[in-house]
C-alpha cells in the first residue's frame, strides 16, 4: 500500500460512530481504535512540508470528503508529524480502503504523496486498540486541544499484564490526589516492536504542561507501599519509555467547517500579504 493509500485508509474522524454519521463533530469518547501516520520530516523542511501537506485538507474539502483529521507536530525528539485517526472498528478501517481508488481525489493526492517524498525521510503506520480499562479522567473537548504529551511504553512479551496492573495502580493515585489529570490508554496492534502502549494526555495551553507536573508529583504522594511494589514489577519488565511533546498544526488538520467557525483565528489565521519589491531602477549606461 503506498502512502497514498495509507493516508486515505486514515481520514476517517476522530468519533466512534459509524462511518457513515460522524462527518459534523469532534469526538466526545475515545475511539475503539486508533491509527497514526507517523511522517520523519527532513531536517530544514517543516516548512516545505507544511506547505504540501495542507494541501491535502484543500483537496479534501473540495471534494467534499466528510473524513477529517488533527495533525500535530513535534515540539521535541526527531522532527516528525503525526496523523492520528481513530476507528469504530477494523471493519471500518476495511471500507476507508476503498476510498484509494476514489477518482475525484487520485489525481491530486498522487501529485501531493510526489511533493510529500521530497520532505519526508520515511513514513510508519501505527494501529491501536483501546485499553479504555486503563484511561483516566474526563474525555477533553478536542477541538481546543492545542498540544499533545504522547508516550510510548514498550514492554517485554509476556510483560503486559505488569503494565496494566502499573496504569491501574497510577488512576487509582489520581483518585486519592484528587487530581484533575485525564489520560487516554491504547496498546499496539500493529507497526512497531511490541509489546507496546501509547498514553494519551493533551492540553489547551503549553503553560498547562506545568499543572501537568505538579499533579504528577502530588500522584506520586499519594503512592501506597503496594503501589511502590506494583511499579517496580512493571519497570522490572519495560523495554523503554520514552515521551514526546507535539503542538497542533492547523494547516496540516481537516477539521469540520463548524469547528473551524467556533475560533477562525487559530484554524483560520490571516496571512500577511506580501508585498512585491519595487523595481530596481537601472542608471542608463554612457553608451545609450
Amino acid at each position: 500500500m503506498d502512502i497514498a493509500s495509507r493516508r486515505l485508509l486514515a481520514l476517517l474522524l476522530f468519533t466512534g460512530l459509524p462511518a457513515v454519521a460522524f462527518a459534523q463533530t469532534m469526538p466526545t469518547s475515545q475511539s475503539n481504535f486508533l491509527q497514526i501516520i507517523r511522517e520523519d520530516v527532513k531536517v530544514g523542511r517543516g516548512a516545505d512540508h507544511a506547505r504540501i501537506e495542507a494541501g491535502w485538507p484543500a483537496a479534501f474539502e473540495k471534494a467534499k470528503s466528510p473524513y477529517t483529521y488533527l495533525a500535530m507536530t513535534s515540539l521535541s525528539g526527531p522532527t516528525e508529524a503525526w496523523f492520528v485517526s481513530p476507528f469504530e472498528s477494523q471493519a471500518a478501517m476495511g471500507e476507508a480502503m476503498k476510498m484509494e481508488d476514489e477518482p475525484a481525489l487520485s489525481a491530486e493526492l498522487t501529485r501531493l504523496q510526489r511533493a510529500d517524498a521530497e520532505v519526508v525521510n520515511s513514513v510508519r503506520i501505527i494501529q491501536a486498540k483501546a485499553r479504555k480499562d486503563l484511561s483516566h479522567g474526563a474525555y477533553p473537548d478536542i477541538a481546543k486541544q492545542r498540544f499533545w504529551e504522547i508516550s510510548i511504553f514498550r514492554v517485554r512479551p509476556g510483560r503486559e499484564g505488569a503494565f496494566a496492573a502499573a496504569a491501574k495502580a497510577y488512576g487509582a493515585a489520581v483518585g486519592r490526589a484528587g487530581a484533575d489529570v485525564g489520560f487516554r490508554v491504547y496498546e499496539v496492534i500493529a507497526g512497531m516492536p511490541g509489546p507496546a502502549f501509547l498514553i494519551f494526555s493533551s492540553v489547551t495551553a503549553f503553560a498547562d504542561f506545568d499543572k501537568m507536573m505538579a499533579a504528577d508529583e502530588a500522584i506520586m504522594k499519594a503512592f501506597t507501599p503496594e503501589d511502590g511494589q506494583t511499579f517496580e514489577k512493571f519497570f522490572d519488565g519495560a523495554v523503554n519509555v520514552e515521551s514526546h511533546r507535539f503542538r497542533l498544526s492547523p494547516e496540516m488538520s481537516y477539521v469540520p467547517k463548524e469547528v473551524r467557525a467556533q475560533d477562525p483565528a487559530f484554524w483560520m489565521p490571516k496571512r500577511a500579504a506580501t508585498k512585491p519589491a519595487a523595481p530596481t531602477a537601472v542608471k542608463p549606461s554612457p553608451q545609450q
